[in-house]
This record gives C-alpha cells, sequence and structure tokens, in this order.
C-alpha cells in the first residue's frame, strides 16, 4: 500500500471499542437526579455520542438556565471515574485494531473523551503499539454531531478524508462522518439498533469488535476507496 496516500480508520472509543455507553447513561442520569433535573434513562442513553455541550441542550433543551451546567458536568465526571479502573474492552477491540494496522492501515482513535479520561481508555484497550494518533475534547470547537473531533483526528494522523472509514456506534458518529463524505461503519455494542444506525446511513453494520474483525477483508475498512 503507497505510504504517499495513506489509508486509515478513525474509531470512535466511548461504547465502539470500550464498554462505556451505559456507564456514561448512568452517570449523566444520576448527575441530572441529584440536580434535581431528572431524565428518563432511555432518553439520556439515545444521547450519549453527543458532546456535553449538546447533550445538556438535547436533555434539557438550549433555552433552559445553563449556569448549572458545570455542576452537572462536574457531578458526571466525578461519578464516571469511580468506573475508570473497570472499563473494559468490548469483544475483539484491540485484535481489531491490531488486524488494521496488520493490513497497512493508520489506527486513529478519534474520541471526543475529556483528556482526563483518553488515558483510562487507552490502558483499558492496552493497544498503544498500533495506534498512530488520539485525539481529545480539547483537539474540536464543536462535538458531535459536528464533525469536528474527524478534522481533527484526519489532521493529527495526515490522513485525507477520502482514504478513511470511520468506525463509531452511534447515529451522532453517522452524522459526523457523513458531514465530511467519510463512509461510517457502525457496532451495535453501544446499545443503538442496527435499524437506527443504517437508517442514519452507516454504510455497514456489525454487532461489535469481534464480529468486524471476523470478516474484516470483506469489510468497508479494507475495501480500496
Amino acid at each position: 500500500m503507497s505510504t504517499d496516500n495513506p489509508a486509515g480508520v478513525l474509531f470512535d472509543v466511548d461504547g465502539t471499542l470500550v464498554d462505556t455507553t451505559y456507564l456514561h447513561t448512568v452517570s449523566w442520569w444520576e448527575a441530572l437526579r441529584q440536580t434535581e433535573r431528572p431524565v428518563p434513562m432511555a432518553d439520556v442513553h439515545r444521547a450519549i455520542g453527543m458532546g456535553s455541550d449538546k447533550l445538556l441542550d438535547h436533555l434539557l433543551g438550549p433555552e433552559r438556565d445553563q449556569d448549572a451546567d458545570p455542576k452537572l458536568r462536574d457531578a458526571h465526571d466525578t461519578l464516571y471515574a469511580e468506573y475508570w479502573a473497570r472499563l473494559t474492552p468490548l469483544p475483539g477491540a484491540a485484535d481489531l485494531l491490531r488486524a488494521c494496522a496488520e493490513r497497512g492501515l493508520r489506527v486513529v482513535l478519534a474520541t471526543s473523551a475529556a483528556e482526563h479520561e483518553v488515558s483510562a481508555l487507552r490502558r483499558a484497550l492496552d493497544a498503544d503499539d498500533v495506534i498512530d494518533a488520539v485525539t481529545s475534547s480539547a483537539d474540536a470547537k464543536q462535538s458531535k454531531p459536528a464533525p469536528d473531533i474527524l478534522i481533527a483526528a484526519l489532521d493529527q494522523s495526515g490522513l485525507a478524508a477520502e482514504r478513511v472509514v470511520f468506525v463509531g456506534d452511534s447515529v451522532w458518529d453517522v452524522a459526523a462522518a457523513g458531514k465530511l463524505d467519510i463512509p461510517c461503519v457502525g457496532l451495535t455494542c453501544g446499545g443503538t439498533s442496527r435499524g437506527e444506525l443504517a437508517g442514519a446511513g452507516a454504510v455497514a453494520v456489525y454487532d461489535d469488535p469481534a464480529a468486524l474483525l471476523a470478516t474484516l477483508d470483506d469489510s468497508p475498512l479494507t475495501r480500496p476507496r
């Protein structure tokens, strides 16, 4: 594969490679409950994948009094941090990253997690030896479904949008990729259904990283673009 115009795969991390979607759901649900702004857990789950700014707009409305937002974010971060030592990769996650690297693809973690969370996610994955670049929320002015974090991932990895595929687990991932005309492969392991991901525009949908790995050579990740 030519190194003059390299190909690569951008991976979302939360809910795609590491089993955190429901941990974030519970943490946000409890943070909202503590501040007397209860929201049904199902609604919280469907918003996971957005950044905290858009998530709170989505759940509480943009016209809300935003003075409580920092307290809500701090409460979520404190609650979520209790799980850091127990974060678990989803089935086949590290093996999928290594298999992509073995095929000459650049492997990029296009995560909008806060910088202090990224280290915990990388420890859980234990695949730093094949990761070419990693983003964090500090790299994006706007969170998903805006494409800022994907633009940052492309810049940091030296990849062009027409030479990558994005792998994510939420409709917000699919929407962000679509704004850059990047094909998005969806995984249902974050709790979003196959129908929802496909309906949002995912070019293919798999159960989890292990299922994608099992058919990697026939997947959009390795097809020439």
